[in-house]
């Protein structure tokens, strides 16, 4: 591991003068559970590492009908995932956050974190996406909030300037909406997802995203539309998981072909909705 200072604004203001400071010299750390595995593997070598876990705000996880969910940057997995409010009112949320690595991680990983490594397959990022959250973004410039589809653009890459610093996320909150989590790994625990999506149910309108079928997570815009409004039925069923499978452009990895993941889009597209379907 290469050398480099160890910085810890004790404010927001600091920590945002350093990241101008700074620039692509520095690198921020929050959970860590990534920036650390980079840095002992030489993946990144800055030479300023800025620690804001201990700023005013960043452990914020509230819950309010009105205002829905916040999530504050340095919230772990395991809070949101044993969070009553979130257990209650988002429990794929929670199933996909307690779906992250080990227990030990989870209580270092970050949804943020999650989030902020734009990595295609991120676990928390289809329930995010479907809730159509905003990540909340304070930089030089003042405090911005930016939808979650719109700030991951790319594998490891996102809107992020290089004197912003994420703060949380909000998410609505969809009093009547249901969602089913899914996640395909090797192996059933302690594993990256090989795919992984969320199908969300609101009235009779469906939100469908997945991770891991494209360089970022992605929502299936035309199958919800072929959703919209209708009463599911088998053969509405069918014809919304074949759609799906247009939606999406795996690639073949180390993990899955590109055909199999093209499968298990379908299965799970046709399982979540035929869920949905026979509550009825």
């Amino acid at each position: 591991m290469r050398e480099f200072e160890y910085l810890k604004p004790t404010s927001l203001s600091e920590a945002i003068a350093m990241r101008v400071r700074y620039g692509d010299k520095a690198v921020i750390l929050n959970g860590g559970t990534d920036v650390v595995i980079q840095l002992r593997e030489r993946l990144i070598a800055p030479d300023y590492v800025i620690d804001i876990k201990g700023l005013e705000g960043m452990q914020e996880l509230t819950f309010d009908p009105k205002e829905g969910l916040f999530i504050g940057a340095g919230v772990t997995m395991n809070a949101i995932g044993e969070d009553p409010n979130v257990k209650e009112h988002y429990p794929y949320l929670a199933e996909a956050a307690l779906s992250v690595g080990s227990k030990q991680v989870r209580n270092r990983a970050t949804c943020i974190g999650n989030i902020v490594n734009a990595s295609p397959l991120c676990d928390t990022g289809t329930p995010l996406y479907v809730l159509d959250a905003k990540l909340v973004i304070a930089g030089s410039e003042g405090t911005r909030e930016v939808p979650i589809r719109e700030f991951i653009t790319f594998v490891r890459r996102t809107v992020l300037g290089k004197d912003e610093i994420v703060l949380g996320i909000k998410v609505p909150y969809i009093p009547e909406a249901k969602g089913i989590f899914t996640k395909i790994a090797r192996r059933k625990e302690v594993d990256l997802s090989t795919i992984c999506g969320t199908v969300l149910k609101i009235g009779k309108s469906y939100r469908l995203a997945f991770g891991a079928v494209a360089p970022t997570p992605v929502r299936l815009d035309k199958t919800e539309k072929l959703l919209e409004g209708r009463d599911l039925t088998p053969e509405l069923i069918d014809e919304a998981a074949e759609l799906a499978q247009t939606e999406v452009s795996p690639i073949s990895d180390v993990r899955a072909s590109k055909e199999y993941r093209l499968d298990v889009v379908k299965v799970i597209v046709r399982r979540s909705l035929t869920t949905f379907m026979q509550e009825v």
